[in-house]
């Protein structure tokens, strides 16, 4: 069954080429025509194995509604068949077509984010890294939640004995390995965003971390970095939840569209000053 929010969403498919293949788009809006809209692009999880943009209805949805935004899945390409960087490609085939077609979508370009959850994460910050070097378009904002952000693993949370997480170091070893067959890309900038050491200019960032999540750490610790390059960052650790959780918890649905309304609102002044 679905929510309350989902039920009155506009949602609808898209077909479109990709980095290698077709891909499959997901958009939401809302029916209300309120104008050129902001647009949030979101990866969902998997670990870079798995996961369709389905699975991401109900944080697409919310999104949707509370920041009055067009919010585009990415349905990207699953490794091990094809790794690094074609998801991150797809996601920038997806970022090309809404600018191409921005008129059509009432899509406000000058107001764009990307989010993403676990894998998903890994990939939005590394188009945020992208389009900062390499398209005429830009985004204001990113928000990454337990995001998967260090491919060599050496960041792992002590979470004690009495936590069982939802996310084990094998599963996730096993998604990095797929994605980046490669030693070499483990180190890439849009691979390892927690590697970069260019990190000014990136879009402002909110990162959430989980308490009862072995990845944690690396988080915490780019979140860090972000601010110390001069990125405006929050960051929050929501306790008591876990990791593959936390993109389902209200109060953190609520946060990350607080953050864009922020963001959007703020871009919108500049535009017209």
């Amino acid at each position: 069954m679905k929510s309350n929010v989902e039920q009155v969403i506009e949602i609808r498919d898209v077909e479109l080429d990709g980095h290698v293949k077709a891909i499959r788009l997901r958009t939401y809006r809302l029916p209300i025509k309120r104008g050129a809209t902001p647009v949030i692009f979101f990866f969902h999880g998997g670990g870079f194995v798995k996961g369709t943009p389905e699975q991401a209805d109900t944080i697409c949805s919310q999104l949707a509604t509370e920041a009055q935004a067009l919010v585009v899945s990415v349905g990207y390409s699953l490794a091990p068949k094809f790794p690094f960087p074609t998801a991150l490609c797809d996601g920038y085939c997806a970022a090309q077509w809404v600018v191409a077609n921005a008129r059509p979508l009432s899509a406000d370009v000058k107001r764009m984010a990307v989010a993403g959850h676990d894998a998903g994460g890994n990939l939005a910050a590394g188009l945020a890294a992208m389009v900062r070097d390499q398209a005429e378009f830009r985004f204001s904002a990113q928000a990454l939640l337990a995001p998967l952000l260090d491919p060599s693993m050496t960041r792992i949370a002590d979470l004690g004995g009495d936590i069982n997480p939802d996310m084990y170091v094998e599963e996730c070893a096993y998604g990095y390995r797929a994605y980046l067959p490669f030693m070499s890309h483990r180190l890439h900038p849009y691979a390892a965003p927690i590697e970069s050491r260019r990190l000014k200019g990136l879009p402002a960032a909110f990162i959430a971390s989980a308490e009862n999540d072995l990845m944690h750490v690396e988080a915490e610790k780019y979140a860090a970095e972000l601010i110390s390059a001069g990125v405006p960052t929050t960051v929050t650790r929501y306790q008591n939840v876990a990791h593959n959780e936390l993109a389902s918890r209200q109060e953190v649905l609520a946060d990350v569209a607080a953050f864009f309304n922020r963001i959007f609102g703020a871009t919108s002044e500049r535009s017209r000053s």
